[in-house]
């Protein structure tokens, strides 16, 4: 080797060396959902819960598990959906159902009792958001919007693609859709918060609606910050919602909530006010919570909220009129397990006297502190009877009621 190259040889060890130092001495970000978390907090071993995402057969679903009231009756509708999360009924029966970490969209064909799925698309970027209207099923994932029309009938049906039109934040955290048309035809879209706590921009922490096109996009609610259900209510319809709260506050602050939207332009507090009127530890300001609309009930601390259904069937008893039923996906930011359910939550019109009662539980043991499952959606059939999804088993069940 010539003086020449062992000088060129050097200058590169060294120069490759003090990359390294610099790459070593370089901590990578941590993962989002540890944003928030106090000194103290460091060492937690909490952590989102990893999901299925492959199949499950059906003898691997405890269905007998399940416990309903008396008279209603809990059985598995299909399976093989990894990673199912909303669903909606297309005009001549098929369900589609949209997932989050698997990237999927399905469809479901009901052929006399045997449900059979297909993927309508794949490798898209968390596309939980799915509707339907005027013969189209929408999807909405974090970077784009798609409408297949007529897909019912012509499964091979080319997607339109409408995201140019949405114009759509980029930062993916808590950015993944529940999309839902309105009584005003008016599609409803939320954008949740981009971090477990901050101040968000003027992007995040809201709920717009849209034109079916992407037309007219308007704010309608701020301070939300990660809901990814909602419905409107069978006789004022007004938008209620369920909302996530923040995590690394404790094991009980601040619970998840179910707010009503009574007029547009309400704030619901994010980041400064939580649940009940719980001022934050970290993002502060003065008397945080005043001009804040406050949730109709607190639905329990890190329940993860997600489906909303008002139901207005007639299968089920007169009671179960209008009442909403709300699932609970459960918690992975507290100490012990907490949600894992279905609940039912009857309050007045104006949002008074709510009240929440069990309806579909077992999915976890509270005796050993494990779950088998995480109910996510609700669908009301037009028979009157309940689909629910559960995300972790990639399946469905129906619930029912006998006269």
């Amino acid at each position: 080797m010539t003086r020449f190259s062992r000088m060129i040889s050097a200058t590169a060890f060294a120069t490759f060396a003090a990359s390294a130092v610099s790459f070593a001495q370089t901590p990578a970000a941590p993962p989002a959902w540890q944003q928030g978390r106090t000194p103290e907090q460091m060492g937690s071993p909490l952590a989102p819960h990893a999901g299925k995402l492959t199949v499950t057969p059906p003898n691997e679903i405890p269905i007998d598990k399940l416990k309903v009231p008396s008279g209603f009756k809990v059985e598995l509708w299909a399976h093989g959906i990894p990673g199912a999360r909303a669903m909606v009924r297309g005009d001549q029966g098929k369900i589609y159902v949209g997932t989050r970490a698997i990237g999927r969209v399905y469809e479901i064909t009901d052929r006399g009792g045997e449900r059979v799925s297909r993927v309508v698309i794949d490798k898209l970027t968390q596309p939980a958001g799915v509707e339907f209207r005027n013969g189209s099923l929408y999807v909405m994932a974090i970077d784009k919007v798609l409408r297949f029309d007529g897909i019912e009938g012509n499964p091979t049906a080319q997607p339109v693609d409408l995201t140019a039109q949405f114009k759509l934040p980029k930062e993916p955290h808590h950015n993944w859709k529940y999309i839902r048309f309105g009584p005003d035809g008016k599609l409803y879209v939320p954008f949740g918060a981009p971090c477990n706590i901050c101040e968000p921009g003027d992007e995040y922490a809201q709920i717009r609606r849209y034109n079916p096109d992407g037309s007219g996009m308007e704010v309608i609610a701020r301070g939300v910050r990660n809901t990814v259900g909602f419905d409107f209510h069978p006789a004022t319809q007004e938008l209620w919602f369920t909302d996530h709260g923040r995590d690394w506050m404790g094991d009980d602050v601040p619970e998840d909530e179910l707010n009503r939207l009574s007029r547009p332009g309400e704030n619901f507090g994010f980041p400064y006010c939580h649940a009940n009127g719980v001022p934050d530890r970290d993002i502060k300001k003065d008397k945080p919570c005043d001009g804040v609309t406050l949730p109709v009930t607190e639905m329990g601390p890190h329940s993860a909220v997600m489906g909303l259904q008002f139901y207005t069937g007639s299968m089920f008893p007169a009671e179960y009129r209008n009442a909403m039923f709300v699932a609970r996906k459960g918690s992975w930011n507290r100490t012990r397990k907490f949600g894992f359910d279905v609940v039912v939550v009857r309050a007045d019109p104006d949002g008074k006297n709510a009240k929440v009662t069990p309806f579909l539980t077992g999915f976890l043991d509270a005796a050993e502190d494990k779950f088998w499952g995480r109910p996510a959606y609700l669908l009301q059939m037009p028979d009157g009877s309940l689909l629910v999804s559960d995300e972790q088993l990639g399946a469905i069940y129906r619930i029912s009621y006998a006269r």
